[in-house]
């Protein structure tokens, strides 16, 4: 027998080899995707807790080089990563107490708004002038995103990281759209600057048109924040409050402190009777107002006797008026409500919150929702109500603006209690569903900036932390930590002027969408121009 040597797989076909220019087509599709994600992230670690907003520039400047040239597709593509990189770490608090399911939805359709932005911002960037445009759709996609879907979901707006910088006093110029673009604009600036430093260096030419354009990307924000200084004040201009703000804390994180909603009340009634002990002592000032933060009191008192006589009793240890955060049943509607309860007279005035949180407070599409997972209705068994009218807490001229929570993100919400009369600002909360997490932080971040918009002094009182005090200027001048009993009590200016940001309301937005409607029209012209010219 005759064997016959043969190579072991020789009859085998060979096994695909990566070509270079195969693995430098992976590489150009891979290395903008994972850049375009990390420039996301940066974004990310631009917002509170932390205080490096200046990342924001360094972020839309790799986002700016990444989109540049590119097609409408690919925009669309690195504009999705990039959301992701940002929304994904920035909104993990949104499931902390029920899951990953809840959190990474909503991720996935909000990066939705980003990547079309992205493809825009594709199609604008060959045209003169294209910082301004692109920072333009920026804004205008934050401007739908405040809107739509069931009333808009504003949290990640780019001004809300920008309570630390420079920038801030654009604010009170135009509000959160005026100051987002310029943090925008200058991060697109930014990376034009050195895209035609590195090209004059190649070619010895410089295109001056553009490193104008560049140039002034770059410095007219950074001036009109310098300028913008002027408009911050934290002068009294109607005489001042001293108010005071509790945090009665909770017994435990997370959603099952609903279940002690009695122990709750107790908590802040205790702590507010633990002022009024200081005050008898001498040792602070009696307040004119006292401020609980929102589902003080989950127990309704009109309802309930028991919880009734705590609040009173509070009010009537302290000497002055309390805002009681309640959940209140009135004529067979849920409300969240503010309740300024006299210690003499009693309840004397309500605030219903208007601008409610959806799966939170309501819940759309419940019986799809139900379908899906019968646990996530259980936890919203009715829909609350929502308020038609701002409110305002009037205490011997000390105007007391309230916003409620989740209502601080939105434009609308802080600026009508202003130009209904507010001369300060509370923003009760209860973040104590959400743990530990950075959302404290970044609602916290929000009322500094709505401080500067609107020129007016803000108390944020949170059932366990972080309550704050925070002047006309946007500085925190008071804190409590999180978790924790304690109170605050401080004299605040009261305001009456209004900024320009106020009189103004949506308008510098709307010219913002404006500007970037014309700026992808024109984009989208010359597209098809191109490619006309192409196919002769």
């Amino acid at each position: 027998m005759t064997v016959t040597a043969t190579s072991v797989g020789a009859s085998d076909p060979m096994p695909p080899r990566t070509t270079p220019s195969a693995w430098r087509k992976w590489r150009a599709r891979l290395l903008p995707a994972g850049a375009s994600a990390l420039a996301g992230l940066l974004l990310y670690v631009s917002f509170p807790p932390r205080t490096l907003w200046w990342l924001a520039l360094p972020a839309f400047a790799v986002l700016g080089w990444l989109l540049r040239g590119r097609s409408w597709k690919a925009g669309l593509g690195l504009g999705y990563l990039f959301g992701l990189g940002f929304l994904l770490p920035l909104l993990v608090w949104t499931g902390v107490e029920v899951g990953p399911g809840p959190w990474l939805a909503l991720v996935v359709i909000e990066a939705v708004y980003v990547a079309l932005v992205g493809a825009g911002i594709t199609l604008v960037s060959r045209l003169p002038g294209w910082p301004v445009w692109a920072a333009a759709l920026w804004i205008a996609g934050e401007a739908v995103r405040a809107r739509v879907p069931f009333s808009g979901f504003p949290w990640g707006k780019i001004a809300f990281g920008q309570a630390d910088g420079v920038f801030l006093p654009l604010a009170a110029l135009g509000g959160t759209p005026v100051l987002g673009f310029a943090v925008v604009l200058c991060g697109f600036g930014l990376y034009e600057v050195v895209r035609l430093a590195v090209r004059a260096r190649r070619t010895g030419s410089v295109h001056k048109a553009a490193a104008v354009v560049g140039v002034l990307s770059v410095a007219v924000p950074l001036a009109g924040a310098f300028a913008a200084r002027a408009l911050v004040s934290d002068k009294a201009e109607s005489g001042t409050v001293t108010v005071a703000v509790i945090q009665g804390n909770v017994p435990r994180l997370g959603l099952d402190f609903n279940s002690q909603r009695r122990a709750v009340l107790d908590y802040h009634a205790r702590e507010t009777e633990r002022l009024a002990a200081e005050v008898a002592a001498g040792r602070v000032e009696r307040p004119d107002i006292v401020l609980w933060p929102e589902n003080s009191s989950d127990i309704d008192p009109f309802a309930n006797d028991d919880a009734r006589e705590v609040v009173d009793r509070a009010a009537k240890a302290v000497g002055a008026p309390v805002s009681v955060g309640a959940v209140v049943s009135r004529d067979g509607k849920l409300l969240n409500e503010q309740i300024l309860w006299d210690p003499v007279k009693g309840p004397v005035d309500t605030y219903d919150k208007r601008q409610i949180q959806p799966f939170g407070e309501y819940l759309p599409l419940r019986s799809l929702v139900g379908a899906i997972n019968e646990e996530w209705t259980s936890m919203v068994r009715q829909d609350f109500s929502r308020g038609s009218e701002p409110g305002v807490f009037d205490r011997d001229g000390a105007a007391v603006g309230l916003v409620t929570c989740y209502e601080a993100a939105f434009d609308w919400a802080v600026r009508d209690t202003v130009t209904d009369g507010a001369k300060m600002i509370s923003v009760p909360s209860n973040n104590a569903t959400f743990g530990r997490s950075e959302m404290t932080y970044q609602q916290l971040a929000m009322s500094r900036v709505r401080a500067v918009e609107h020129s007016r002094a803000v108390t944020v009182p949170v059932t366990s932390g972080v309550s704050a005090v925070i002047m006309p200027d946007g500085r925190i001048t008071q804190r409590t930590g999180m978790f924790v009993a304690g109170h605050l009590v401080q004299e605040v200016p009261l305001r009456t002027s209004q900024t320009p940001a106020t009189r103004l309301g949506t308008l510098p937005e709307g010219l913002l969408v404006l500007l970037a409607a014309g700026g992808l029209g024109w984009g989208m012209a010359a597209a098809v121009r191109a490619r006309r010219t192409v196919g002769k």
